[in-house]
C-alpha cells in the first residue's frame, strides 16, 4: 500500500483555520516522530504561544477526566475554544492510548470548539507523553485560548506537568492516603491550586485542612495557592476552581511569571532536542561499539570515566554527523 505524501504547509493553514482533521493529522506527525516535524515546526513558528496551559494532575482514581470535564464546560461558557490532551495508559497490544478520558467527556464531542485527543504514555515515565509539548503548540497555533492536559495519573516521580504547564492544578480525594498523599515528594512542590475532589465523602474536610497547614509552610511567594473542594460530578465547586485557575493566569501575566516559565519550557525543549540530536549523532557514528569499547578501558582501568565520556563526545561532534536529528522527542 502506498502512503499518500502528506501536504505539510496545506494541514498547518488549515489547522490554524480550526479544521479538526487537519489538527489530528499535525498531532499525529508529531506521535510518529515523522520526518516531516522540523516542517511543521518551522511553520507553527509566531502562531504558538497565546494559549493557556492548564495542567490537572493527581493519582488514579481522583476523578481527573470528571473535572476536566466540568473545567471545559465552564471555559466554553467564557466563550474560550478549548484544546484537551489527555494523556491515557498504553495499551500492551497496540501501544495505543486506552480512550478511556474520552468516554468520560462525551458531553463535548460534539462541540466544534472543542477538541479532544488522548495520547499515549507510550512507556514515558514522567506522566506525560513525550509528544506532548509539540501537540500543545499544534492546539495553540489552531486557535485554542485553553489548553487542558490531563496526564495518566501522577506519583512521586510523575511530575513533567509542572515544566509543561502555566497553570497545574493537583487533585486529591478522601479515603485515598489523606494527608500521607498529599505529602508525596514533589506533589506540593508542582501545584499552582490544589483541589480535594469528591467533596462529598467522609474526610474531605480533614483532607483540606491537611494540604492548608502543609502548603501554608511551604508558600513563600506572592502567590498562595489556594486550597478548593469540589464535587466535579455534581458540578459543586467547580465554578470557584476555574476562577482560581484564571487568578492565577492574571497573577502570571502580572509578575512577569509567566514569561519566565515559559523560557524555562523553551529551554528545556531546546535542551531535549540536542542531547537527542546527540545521541543519533553517536549511533551514526558508531557509537553503540566505540562505548563498549570505553566501558571495557574503564572496568580495565586504563581511563576514567570522564576521560571515557570526553572521547565519546569528540568522535559524536567531529565525525560529521548532523548535530541534531528530526527523531524524539523535539519538533
Amino acid at each position: 500500500m502506498v502512503r499518500r505524501e502528506v501536504d505539510v504547509p496545506t494541514l498547518v493553514q488549515r489547522a490554524r483555520g480550526g479544521e479538526a482533521r487537519s489538527v489530528a493529522r499535525l498531532i499525529s506527525l508529531v506521535e510518529d516522530a515523522s520526518p516531516r516535524l522540523r516542517e511543521v515546526s518551522a511553520l507553527l513558528v509566531g502562531h504558538a504561544g497565546r494559549a493557556h496551559v492548564v495542567g490537572i494532575t493527581g493519582s488514579p482514581g481522583v476523578g481527573k477526566s470528571t473535572t476536566t470535564s466540568a473545567l471545559v464546560t465552564r471555559m466554553r461558557r467564557r466563550g474560550h475554544r478549548v484544546g484537551v490532551l489527555a494523556v491515557d495508559p498504553t495499551s500492551p497490544f497496540s501501544g495505543g492510548a486506552l480512550l478511556g478520558d474520552r468516554v468520560r467527556m462525551q458531553e463535548h464531542a460534539t462541540d466544534v470548539d472543542v477538541y479532544i485527543r488522548s495520547m499515549a504514555t507510550r512507556g514515558h515515565l514522567g506522566g506525560l507523553s513525550w509528544a506532548v509539548p509539540q501537540a500543545v503548540r499544534v492546539l495553540d497555533a489552531a486557535g485554542c485560548d485553553v489548553v487542558v492536559v490531563e496526564t495518566v495519573g501522577v506519583g512521586q516521580s510523575e511530575v513533567d506537568v509542572a515544566g509543561l504547564a502555566d497553570t497545574t492544578i493537583v487533585l486529591l480525594a478522601p479515603g485515598m492516603g489523606d494527608g500521607i498523599q498529599a505529602a508525596k515528594a514533589g506533589v506540593l512542590e508542582i501545584g499552582d491550586l490544589f483541589v480535594v475532589n469528591k467533596a462529598d465523602r467522609d474526610g474531605a474536610d480533614q483532607v483540606a485542612r491537611d494540604l492548608r497547614s502543609m502548603v501554608s509552610r511551604t508558600d513563600a511567594g506572592a502567590w498562595r495557592r489556594p486550597v478548593l473542594k469540589a464535587v466535579a460530578s455534581s458540578g459543586e465547586g467547580v465554578d470557584e476552581v476555574a476562577a482560581a485557575v484564571e487568578e492565577h493566569r492574571e497573577h502570571l501575566a502580572s509578575t512577569g511569571a509567566l514569561a519566565e516559565r515559559r523560557r524555562r519550557r523553551a529551554r528545556d525543549e531546546i535542551e531535549t532536542i540536542a542531547v537527542t540530536g546527540l545521541r543519533e549523532s553517536l549511533a551514526d557514528v558508531g557509537g553503540d561499539a566505540r562505548l563498549d569499547g570505553l566501558a571495557d578501558d574503564v572496568l580495565a582501568g586504563r581511563t576514567d570515566p570522564y576521560r571515557a565520556a570526553d572521547a565519546l563526545l569528540e568522535r559524536a561532534v567531529g565525525g560529521g554527523a548532523p548535530a541534531s536529528a528530526p527523531g524524539r522527542p523535539g519538533l
